[in-house]
């Protein structure tokens, strides 16, 4: 019984170190991680402390309050930055065929990469668009919460042993050209076309802390709401049904979905096996409170 009520003891001290953690880099570096999943945040934190030789996540906020340097090796830590190009092909497949018609619709289009991360997913929906006859047409806003991230999706470098990888799910995902037409390749690296880049703009953006990003037709985010908390994940719905045109189409990722979410009403299945998703014709206020 004391064993227990130790175990029990010692979580309660974990989860109020972690309270403050977050608590501290809220009020001194304004990032929100407040809302994201307690499991995934106790794992990824356990790694920093071992990197920074902590032995608890007092002293781990200790040393970030007082050196942004390690604030700022946190950060990638913190926020998860794994994807590939066409992750999930059929995804990709299903907006080329399914969505991109109803996109053609309109004279111009705006979309939102909510949590970018290194590139990967901008590139993909750049190259789809350009192979589909709308870059010209399309503004696309790629946002993420850290700025290390956003650096390496403008660089647009990839290792080049990724590109294999990149290359099959192109394929699978009904490319119409060489994915070699995108890229150049030189020491052990390929660097990306920046004529892909000249529609995208770039900016840190939040999406525990942050208002509605743009109008647009579409929002891609994929592999992001998984690490949130239920109220978290409602947030970001909510800005992101806001950000929507009315019939504006959703993306999320494999693992993700609208079920049980305060706004479930709001969107409509349009391709369920792949997590796209239309804006329902409703007013706007419904989105209203999700700031």
């Amino acid at each position: 019984m004391d064993a227990a009520m130790s175990e029990e003891a010692f979580e309660a001290h974990e989860e109020l170190e972690l309270d403050l953690l977050l608590e501290a880099i809220w009020r001194h570096y304004h990032y929100d991680f407040r809302g994201y999943s307690r499991g995934s945040l106790h794992r990824r934190l356990a790694r920093a402390q071992q990197r920074h030789e902590c032995d608890s996540l007092s002293h781990l906020q200790h040393l970030l309050l007082r050196d942004h340097a390690v604030f700022a090796d946190l950060m990638g830590f913190l926020t998860i930055q794994v994807s590939e190009m066409f992750r999930d092909p059929a995804y990709f497949r299903a907006l080329r065929e399914l969505v991109v018609p109803h996109l053609k619709t309109y004279p111009s289009l705006k979309v939102w990469i909510a949590g970018c991360a290194n590139g990967e997913e901008f590139y993909s929906l750049a190259i789809l668009f350009r192979e589909e006859g709308l870059e010209d047409r399309t503004i696309f806003y790629c946002t993420d919460i850290s700025p290390a991230a956003l650096q390496k999706a403008q660089a647009g470098i990839y290792d080049l042993d990724r590109i294999q990888q990149f290359t099959e799910n192109h394929r699978l995902a009904g490319g119409k050209r060489s994915l070699s037409d995108y890229y150049t390749a030189a020491y052990g690296a390929a660097v990306f076309d920046k004529s892909l880049r000249r529609r995208a703009v770039f900016a840190e953006h939040n999406l525990a802390s942050d208002q509605v990003f743009a109008e647009v037709q579409l929002v891609s985010s994929r592999n992001v709401l998984i690490y949130f908390d239920r109220e978290l994940q409602d947030r970001a719905l909510g800005l992101f049904g806001g950000a929507l045109v009315r019939g504006g189409f959703l993306g999320l990722g494999s693992k993700e979905t609208l079920r049980f979410s305060r706004y479930s009403d709001a969107f409509a299945d349009f391709h369920e096996a792949e997590k796209i998703y239309r804006r329902n014709l409703k007013a706007l206020e419904e989105f209203s409170d999700a700031a």
